[in-house]
């Protein structure tokens, strides 16, 4: 905690002690009162850095010059007495699969060890637009493709709840800057769970949006109709915050929808009597971990008893979920890193023979295992002969687990279910069983199928580690979710918990 009256102003007697531990919010109404500046906050954070980063590995690069000068420009503003947005002065992370123009975004991949972007992503744009200070890149499974954040070309990072475990993936260093204090929000990419299950596993909140709600523009693709941008937050009310900064019509993304979303801040501080949640049967059963399924039903009560009805349903195409998933995103994967070829940028073999040769070689030698093999599972079926046989029998499936979503949403406001079936599990644990670490986005990957809005936050503890609840609503639904998610968080105080580092 902070101490009463740390802060002077002169800049040099500044005395900042556990910034690093209060939420947006809380920094926000801070610097507006000008009992911090934002070059207080940055500090704060950047020794929170160099404290614990070295255990918790979640950063690939730090962009400390920048970040001060931005800094020192929100001060300046503030001075002259410019009334400034919410997250104006507030450090964050990105993911480093989101494009920053003049900072190297490697997606965690040799291939792309020193590329360096000249334009940024859109919602970047938007964030620094809107005065948020950009404090560096995090680690996550390379181009995004896993589960643990064991699959970077650089480094492991760890759960900082516990360091012998995974922070979850892909988006595994934003959650772990987020939860261990390194950030005060940061930006991750969900394809298939990468934002929600790493929330889960770090005791955080990490939300999923509409697909084409936020731009793609500057996201480094992997699966061009599942990937989606968004937050990571240390409560429901940054998350609302940093939400209505991110969404909005792009016209250099031709997936963008043109819808206004209105200010989710207002979905804050509401009451849920009424409200119908459905828990669809399929989520709690086979390969959920007892703890789990017992502590999101607990969740659930905390819900029924602030006035929600509840009521068991089924989406019974859910049990294709994941070959489905598998199968489609895979192919994507195939054409969106065809362009990585070793001729036009990124990683070049230096020894070959000929064109096809430096193709391979150039491939071979900057992609990591996890990456070729979806790939080659990607182009086997895109394959003549195959087509038919997985892809298109796999579109027709993601159809039928989009319409059993879509009739679960006439009859119900949300649907709540685990987020993931299991807490963080032990690095290395399940490297050499493919399966069991597909399985560990079992519950998510739906919800990426069918395009729609969801969010996981802490709904308790098991063994020390963070157990997160899903909460999933209707597409362009996101003021549901919010407001579900804020009457749950204002009843019970997982997320004033904190990991010890």
């Amino acid at each position: 905690m902070v101490v009463a009256s740390p802060f002077q102003n002169n800049t040099e007697e500044v005395k900042i002690l556990d910034l690093h531990n209060l939420t947006l919010h809380e920094i926000r109404d801070m610097i507006r009162s000008g009992e911090v500046s934002a070059k207080d906050v940055l500090q704060s954070v950047y020794g929170r850095i160099d404290a614990v980063d070295d255990k918790v590995d979640a950063y690939i690069a730090l962009t400390r010059d920048k970040a001060y000068e931005a800094a020192e420009a929100i001060d300046k503003r503030l001075a002259g007495g410019e009334a400034l947005g919410d997250v104006a002065g507030i450090p964050m992370a990105l993911k480093d699969n989101i494009s920053t123009n003049g900072i190297k975004t490697t997606c965690a991949s040799k291939m792309l060890e020193n590329y360096t972007p000249a334009f940024d992503a859109h919602v970047y744009e938007k964030l620094k637009e809107a005065g948020a200070i950009l404090i560096g890149k995090t680690n996550l499974d390379e181009f995004a493709m896993g589960s643990s954040t064991e699959n970077s070309a650089f480094k492991t990072t760890k759960n900082p709840w516990n360091l012998d475990r995974v922070s979850g993936g892909s988006s595994g260093g934003s959650a772990a800057a987020v939860a261990a204090g390194e950030a005060f929000f940061a930006l991750g990419s969900d394809t298939g769970g990468s934002i929600r299950q790493p929330a889960s596993l770090c005791g955080i909140v990490g939300f999923k949006p509409t697909y084409g709600a936020v731009s793609r523009y500057g996201l480094v693709a992997f699966g061009s109709s599942f990937d989606q941008i968004g937050p990571f937050t240390k409560d429901v009310e940054d998350c609302a915050i940093v939400l209505n900064h991110l969404y909005g019509y792009d016209k250099n993304d031709s997936t963008s929808l043109a819808v206004e979303h209105g200010d989710f801040k207002e979905a804050l501080n509401k009451e849920i009597k009424g409200m119908k949640i459905g828990l669809p049967k399929e989520y709690f059963g086979e390969g959920i971990a007892p703890e789990v399924k017992k502590l999101v039903m607990d969740g659930v009560k905390v819900m029924e008893s602030l006035g929600a009805h509840v009521e068991e349903t089924s989406l019974p195409y859910s049990e294709y979920a994941l070959p489905v998933y598998y199968i489609a995103s895979s192919a994507e994967a195939s054409s969106n890193l065809a362009r990585f070829d070793g001729v036009r940028y990124g990683y070049r073999a230096k020894d070959y023979e000929d064109l096809n040769d430096l193709y391979i070689k150039s491939r071979s030698e900057a992609f990591g295992d996890e990456v070729k093999l979806r790939i080659m599972l990607g182009t086997y079926t895109l394959s003549s002969g195959y087509y038919d046989a997985y892809y298109n029998k796999a579109l027709k499936a993601r159809r039928l687990i989009k319409q059993d979503f879509e009739k679960a949403f006439e009859k119900y406001d949300i649907l709540i279910s685990p987020t993931s079936p299991t807490t963080a599990f032990k690095i290395g644990e399940r490297s050499d069983d493919q399966l069991a670490m597909y399985m560990s986005d079992i519950c998510t990957v739906p919800v990426n199928i069918a395009g729609i809005p969801a969010i996981s936050i802490p709904c308790g503890f098991s063994g020390g580690l963070p157990v997160g609840m899903q909460i999933m609503g209707k597409a362009l639904g996101e003021a549901s979710i919010i407001k579900a998610a804020h009457a749950f968080q204002r009843n019970t105080d997982f997320l004033g918990k904190r990991p010890t580092l």
